[in-house]
């Protein structure tokens, strides 16, 4: 039986951000990046995450079928509407702790979550956005890692979606203001209409390598896929 690596995020968009920044690691052949949809799951959302690893995916790393996995999901922010960090990593820990895995107390969570174990299976790993910290989403994690150079631009896209408010012709919920920064920001590219993805273009990197939010993001991800036997 051939084991298989997964990375199972909420979306088509994150789909895509993450197979190109797995590109950027020498992960892309090795990780099968993917939403629940196309693992045959029913909904492209958090919930949809986690319910697909509740009832397929971690059964699959029980009968071996596969070897490595990770997710990664939005914070959101805590209220009627999301789960913030802290509830979206309790419901985490409630799902895969039947099947063994848990965090070690030394777990520092800023950096992502490895959790561990009880058999000796290959680590489990949790990355909630933006910095496993911070209430937000995807969008926040790019937004706090663009390269200086084009920081003014950004700031002009934030001006941008800020006068949309002013002028009462804002359509998009409050919270999906760093959504709208970003895309307007984007859509202002040589190559406009990207999605997210553009950020890893080859003509010009968008985001700061050095960053530590950057550094934080790709070791965890080659901590669960490539350092851990």
């Amino acid at each position: 039986m051939t084991q298989k690596n997964v990375l199972l995020v909420e979306g088509v968009a994150d789909r895509d951000f993450f197979r190109e920044l797995c590109k950027t690691l020498d992960l892309s052949t090795e990780i099968q990046v993917a939403p629940p949809k196309d693992l045959g799951g029913t909904h492209n959302t958090k919930q949809g995450v986690l319910n697909h690893l509740r009832g397929v995916l971690l059964p699959q790393i029980e009968d071996g079928q596969i070897q490595r996995l990770a997710i990664v999901v939005d914070a959101d922010y805590a209220g009627a509407h999301g789960l913030g960090v802290a509830g979206t990593l309790n419901q985490i820990k409630e799902i895969v702790k039947p099947f063994g895995f848990e965090l070690p107390e030394n777990e520092i969570f800023p950096k992502g979550f490895c959790f561990k174990h009880s058999d000796g299976l290959s680590d489990f790993g949790a990355w909630i956005m933006p910095d496993n910290t911070n209430e937000g989403m995807l969008e926040d994690w790019i937004k706090s890692c663009i390269v200086r150079s084009e920081q003014p631009l950004f700031g002009y896209a934030k001006e941008a979606v800020a006068g949309l408010s002013a002028r009462s012709l804002q359509k998009f919920k409050p919270i999906h203001s760093t959504k709208a920064e970003v895309a307007t920001w984007l859509a202002w590219q040589r190559w406009p209409k990207y999605g997210i993805e553009y950020v890893f273009s080859k003509d010009e990197l968008l985001v700061d390598k050095d960053s530590s939010l950057y550094q934080d993001l790709t070791n965890w991800l080659a901590s669960i896929f490539k350092n851990n036997s």
